[in-house]
C-alpha cells in the first residue's frame, strides 16, 4: 500500500467500449462519483461512470484520510453519521484492507477561548448520538504522552475513523463494478447533450451516450463544466500540501490537529502530516466573480487563506483556461487528465519541523512522499447536492469543501436517491444549488 496519490502515470484499470446508452451517467471518478455508482447500480440502474483521468487520481487520493463526524456543519452531521456506518459496510464487501480503523479524531486547543468554541459544538454531537467529549488539559496530556506542548484541552470523537484514500476509493470502485456499474477511465465528458430543454445524453471525446440522467461529481472541475452550459456556481479550489513520514513509533493511533500540524497514523506505520489551518488560493477569473460570496468566510477567518496571483497553466481557474467549447472541440478536461499540483516546499518543511518539535522524543522525522491536492470549496463550506433546475435531468454533487472523502459513501447514496426519486433520508435544504442567488444570507457553519 503506497502512500502516494494516484497520477496519470498510474495504469488504467477500467477500459471498455463506450455504450450507446445508459440509465444514468456519472461524471467523475472520485469518492463521490464512485459511491454514487455503487448505490445506483444497487437500485437496479444501468449506470456508466466516466473519468477523464484515473479513478481517485485527484483529491480523492490526496486527502488526509480522515473520516470524521467531529466539527461538521450541523446539517452535514446526520449524513456523516450515516457515512460512518456505510464505510464499515463497504469495507466488509472487499478483500482489500484499505486501512479503515476507528482511532478517533482529536482537536487540541491552544487557548481557553478555543476550548469554549469546541464546547459550543457539543450540542450538535449529542443531538445526533455522536460520542464527542471535551477533555481537560490533564486528560489531553494523558492521551498524548510525550507531546512537547501543553494544550489547554481538546475535543475528541472516539468513533471517528481513518483510512488510506489511495487504496480506499479504488476498493470502492471494485465494489461498484461487482454491483453492475460500468467504469471507464481516460474518457472525458465534453458536454451534455440537451434536447427539448433537458438532458438527452452526454458527448464524450469518444462519442455520445444517450441518457436521461447525469450526475456531475467533477470536484474541482465542476464549475468549469457547468459554466459552459450557462450555469454559474461560486465554487473555487484551494491547494493543500501533504507529507508522509517513514515508519515511526506509535504516538497516537488516530488523527489529531495540534498547534501547527495535523497528523494521523497510517497503516504502514508512518504518519500523514498536513497544515492545521492555512490553505492556498490561486486567484483567477472565478475567484474575482465569486469574491462577494466569500466575504463572510474571509471575515470569519481572515488568515485562513494564502493567495497566489495565478494558477498554473491548465488548472480549472487559470487565466488562460478555455471556458467555452462545443462537443467537437478538445476541452480543458482532455488537456489536463489529472490535476496534480506541486506541493508548497515551504509548507512541507514547516510540517516536518513542526511534527519533530511536537514530539522531540521521536527518531528523526524523515519523509517518504510529499504531494498536494486541490480542494473544491464553497462560500459557506458545505456542498451543492441538488437537481439543477435550469437543466432537467442534471444532478450535481460538488464543493465538498475538504469533507468529501469521509462523507463520500453517504453522499453517493443520497445522489443516487435524487436520481431514482427514492427517499434521501436527510434534509438537503442547506445544500440547494439556488442558495447563492435566491437572496439567502451566506450561513457559515461552526468554526472550530
Amino acid at each position: 500500500m503506497q502512500p502516494f496519490p494516484i497520477t496519470e502515470a498510474t495504469p488504467i484499470t477500467y477500459r471498455a467500449a463506450l455504450p450507446n446508452r445508459a440509465d444514468v451517467v456519472v461524471i467523475g471518478g472520485g469518492v463521490i462519483g464512485v459511491s454514487t455508482a455503487i448505490y445506483l447500480a444497487r437500485a437496479g440502474q444501468d449506470v456508466v461512470l466516466l473519468e477523464k483521468g484515473r479513478i481517485a487520481a485527484e483529491q480523492s487520493s490526496r486527502n488526509w484520510g480522515w473520516i470524521r463526524q467531529q466539527g461538521r456543519d450541523p446539517d452535514e452531521l446526520p449524513i456523516m453519521v450515516e457515512a460512518i456506518a456505510r464505510w464499515k459496510e463497504l469495507a466488509a464487501e472487499t478483500n482489500i484492507d484499505f486501512g479503515l480503523r476507528q482511532g478517533g479524531v482529536t482537536y487540541l486547543a491552544s487557548t481557553a477561548k478555543q476550548l469554549v468554541r469546541y464546547e459550543a459544538w457539543l450540542p450538535h454531537a449529542r443531538a445526533n448520538g455522536v460520542d464527542t467529549r471535551l477533555l481537560s488539559a490533564s486528560e489531553t496530556q494523558a492521551m498524548f504522552p510525550g507531546m512537547a506542548w501543553s494544550a489547554a484541552g481538546a475535543l475528541v470523537t472516539p468513533s471517528d475513523m481513518r483510512a488510506e484514500p489511495w487504496a480506499a476509493v479504488p476498493a470502492l470502485a471494485g465494489v461498484a463494478t461487482r454491483a453492475g456499474a460500468q467504469l471507464i477511465e481516460g474518457c472525458a465528458v465534453r458536454s451534455l447533450d440537451i434536447q427539448a430543454g433537458r438532458v438527452a445524453g452526454v458527448m464524450t471525446e469518444r462519442g455520445r451516450i444517450a441518457t436521461s440522467s447525469v450526475v456531475l461529481a467533477g470536484g474541482a472541475w465542476s464549475s468549469l463544466f457547468l459554466r459552459n452550459h450557462g450555469v454559474s456556481i461560486p465554487q473555487l479550489s484551494v491547494r493543500e500540501s501533504v507529507a508522509a513520514t517513514t515508519p515511526l513509533p506509535e504516538i497516537h493511533s488516530g488523527a489529531a490537529a495540534a498547534k501547527d500540524v495535523a497528523f494521523r497514523r497510517r497503516a504502514d506505520g508512518g504518519y500523514t502530516l498536513a497544515p492545521a489551518g492555512v490553505s492556498e488560493l490561486f486567484i483567477g477569473p472565478d475567484a474575482f466573480r465569486a469574491f462577494p460570496k466569500y466575504l463572510p468566510q474571509l471575515s470569519a477567518t481572515p488568515f485562513g487563506q494564502a493567495y497566489w496571483p495565478a494558477a498554473p497553466s491548465g488548472f480549472p481557474d487559470a487565466w488562460r483556461t478555455q471556458r467555452r467549447w462545443s462537443a467537437e472541440d478538445r476541452t480543458p478536461f482532455e488537456e489536463m487528465r489529472v490535476l496534480n499540483p506541486a506541493p508548497n516546499p515551504r509548507h512541507i518543511r514547516k510540517l516536518q519541523r513542526g511534527f519533530a518539535a511536537l514530539y522531540p522524543g521521536l527518531p528523526p522525522v524523515r519523509l517518504k512522499a510529499v504531494w498536494a491536492g486541490m480542494i473544491d470549496t464553497m462560500p459557506d463550506v458545505v456542498p451543492i447536492v441538488d437537481h439543477i433546475a435550469e437543466i432537467p435531468g442534471l444532478i450535481v454533487g460538488t464543493g465538498m469543501s475538504g469533507h468529501g472523502f469521509g462523507i463520500g459513501p453517504a453522499m453517493g447514496r443520497i445522489l443516487g436517491a435524487l436520481v431514482t426519486g427514492n427517499s434521501v433520508g436527510h434534509d438537503l435544504h442547506r445544500f440547494r444549488s439556488t442558495r447563492f442567488r435566491d437572496g439567502s444570507a451566506i450561513a457559515l457553519g461552526p468554526s472550530i
